[in-house]
């Protein structure tokens, strides 16, 4: 009889990988997006993915899985920025009109605030609220191209509306 596979789920188990990973890891992702205060988010947000799938995972597999988790989120962050600058571009920050430099002072402070309340979604938050109100996906379409329920896609619009709400709100202009 063969002895079982420790499994990632018990404490020790990841514990241990988690040990003898985490340099690597955090290696792996400064290389990706050097930035170190960004590559430990990465490799804080890849470890807590496995420890929520661990069920899920094969220890032998768990490297690779944590490797290709950072890198998933590495290149999220990068189709992320695309979207901000291609919307920076759309909107441009100049206005062309004759308004007043207060107004205009005030646009630029909403806008900035705006991209900073975005920042802070979740990356499932703010994927959903950027095909939803940039490229005006509808909920459906969303739901099929990430492969999620429509259901879920509203739920994690309403949590990024309501974060967005209070961000913005809680900043007065």
């Amino acid at each position: 009889m063969s002895t079982p596979k420790p499994k990632l789920c018990e404490e020790d188990y990841f514990n241990t990988f988690y040990l003898e990973h985490i340099q690597a890891a955090s290696n792996f992702a400064y290389f990706k997006c050097g930035n170190s205060d960004t590559s430990l988010d990465y490799v804080q947000d890849a470890f807590q993915k496995i420890w929520g799938n661990c069920s899920k995972i094969d220890p032998d597999k768990a490297k690779t899985y944590l490797f290709t988790t950072i890198n998933n989120l590495f290149l999220n962050h990068v189709r992320h920025n695309k979207v901000v600058l291609a919307y920076a571009k759309a909107a441009p920050y100049k206005d062309q009109t004759n308004l007043n430099p207060q107004y205009l002072m005030e646009e630029d402070e909403f806008k900035k605030k705006l991209l900073a309340a975005i920042e802070d979604l979740s990356a499932d938050q703010r994927e959903v609220f950027l095909l939803n109100r940039i490229e005006d996906k509808k909920y459906k379409e969303i739901a099929e191209l990430l492969n999620i329920s429509q259901k879920t896609v509203e739920k994690r619009m309403s949590a990024a509306l309501k974060i967005m709400r209070e961000k913005i709100d809680r900043t007065k202009f």
